[in-house]
């Protein structure tokens, strides 16, 4: 088994009173994380509830603490595997972690869309919240060795860290294409009425082909035929579902820095090839370039992420095209007022960096 990094951040935040929620995309190995828990804090006598089993549904919905108490019984820890199913799941696990105190709760999801829009209100101040992704770079490299990923690299390029790709490479064509085409589709259907599926898919190629530069909304409407906004809300989804994610345009200025332009990246390089059909190796492929800012800056947020480390990101440009391909902005603990008492918002600029994109990576 491949440990994961998230793991050891979140065996930090457990038993403090508090909920932890991780969220993720299908397939990323959510269900295995919590066996995993399940076994190495068996000695808690823990509580596994699947929320697939529609038995086990029955249970949680509607729930009070009275039957909650009785349910867990004498339990210390209790995992809910696909909590999203769960309906007024939010008041559920708020009356677990207010009323079953000496109760650690660990709950999954699959989206984060469906999920945090539940728990947000009820469980405000009660949760520590954290993302499952594909495999990175450093987790691989824990469990066989940096020479070994070093030759595996231009496979990870074009298929990805998906956990059955990296398990089963032979047929990685087959479970992308499955992935691609079946799973990450299902929760966007499931928490939104999509009028125009046939224009969410043309997006998502859309993006695919402009992965490491820059996007406009604007543009992709007028191209889609559909409205700015239904662009928009489209991204959002495909954010919340773990398909993809933003990068803003550096600015001083926020007016000018919500209205300009951004890049978007996918979470997974083999989610993207298998949206444009091209497992073309290395040496037929003209976006190599792209392919490797992706790869880059995916892992780099896996490794922010995992790791518990929250920070701004940002690229820059300017008209004449010097560019800066990542810039992170590490809030000061300490920020200057403003005349009218708000917080001034002042970059550290001692977290910026560039990200070049080498010919190969160094492990």
């Amino acid at each position: 088994m491949i440990d994961r990094d998230v793991y050891l951040t979140i065996k930090d935040r457990l038993f403090r009173g508090k909920s932890i929620i991780l969220t993720g995309a299908r397939q990323v190995g959510k269900s295995t994380l919590l066996k995993k828990m399940a076994t190495d804090y068996k000695e808690k006598n823990v509580l596994f509830l699947n929320c697939d089993e529609p038995d086990t549904r029955f249970l949680l919905e509607n729930a009070t603490s009275t039957s909650l108490r009785n349910m867990i019984g004498n339990h210390k820890l209790l995992l809910i595997d696909e909590a999203q199913k769960i309906k007024n799941i939010g008041t559920t696990l708020k009356l677990i972690t207010d009323n079953i105190s000496e109760v650690q709760l660990v709950a999954t999801g699959s989206s984060a869309f469906d999920l945090r829009n539940q728990l947000n209100e009820p469980l405000t101040g009660r949760k520590f919240e954290f993302s499952l992704y594909p495999f990175s770079t450093h987790e691989l490299i824990q469990h066989s060795s940096a020479l070994e990923e070093q030759r595996l690299l231009n496979h990870r390029l074009i298929y990805g860290m998906y956990p059955e790709v990296v398990t089963f490479p032979s047929d990685a064509k087959i479970l992308l294409s499955e992935l691609a085409n079946s799973y990450l589709f299902k929760d966007i259907f499931s928490i939104k009425d999509i009028r125009n599926p046939d224009a969410l898919n043309k997006l998502l190629m859309s993006l695919a082909l402009q992965i490491s530069s820059e996007v406009s909304y604007y543009e992709l409407s007028r191209k889609l035929g559909i409205d700015k906004e239904t662009v928009e809300g489209y991204i959002e989804l495909l954010e919340k579902v773990f398909v993809i994610f933003r990068v803003s345009s550096f600015a001083r200025n926020l007016r000018t820095e919500l209205k300009k332009s951004k890049k978007i990246y996918f979470y997974d390089n083999g989610v993207r090839n298998a949206m444009l059909n091209n497992f073309a190796p290395p040496e037929l492929r003209n976006d190599m370039g792209a392919l490797w800012e992706n790869f880059l800056m995916s892992e780099r947020k896996k490794h922010l992420d995992n790791s518990g480390e929250h920070r701004n990101t940002y690229f820059w440009r300017t008209h004449s095209q010097q560019e800066i391909d990542l810039i992170e902005e590490k809030m000061a603990s300490f920020m200057p007022m403003n005349s009218n008492g708000t917080r001034r918002r002042k970059p550290n600029c001692q977290n910026r960096f560039q990200v070049h994109i080498p010919n190969t990576l160094s492990m």
